[in-house]
């Protein structure tokens, strides 16, 4: 069901912004992946999860210092809720920009890691 006239559609009887729902699910897979990548640089083999401190554990006591993207563990509860948004909290604006943010500095420490650790990318 779409809302009339706002091309946005419609659940429970609220309207879900797609815009942003896209734009932190894909923040929260960014900094996910990123952070697979640098596990097996360490030799850990990448688990599959979606949860982001479980990943940032793991990397812990490496060779990396994951101090500078702890702050991507928030981003763990767009990677399901994202994909179905059908409760009444939808990312602000602010939110989905803020994630962005989050994911662009943890995909950068990823590939400083990577680089740091001798692996081309």
């Amino acid at each position: 069901m779409v809302e009339e006239g706002s091309g946005r559609p419609c659940r429970g009887g609220g309207v879900v912004n797609r815009i942003t729902w896209a734009s932190v699910f894909h923040s929260q897979q960014a900094a996910e992946k990123a952070l697979k990548a640098v596990l097996p640089a360490v030799g850990v083999q990448p688990p599959k999860t979606h949860i982001i401190e479980h990943l940032l554990m793991l990397l812990r006591g490496k060779e990396v210092d994951v101090g500078p993207v702890m702050e991507a563990s928030r981003l763990t509860d767009y990677a399901v809720e994202a994909r179905y948004p059908d409760f009444e909290d939808e990312p602000s604006e602010e939110e989905a920009l803020e994630a962005l943010e989050t994911a662009r500095r943890v995909v950068d420490w990823a590939k400083n890691q990577l680089s740091r650790l001798g692996v081309n990318c």
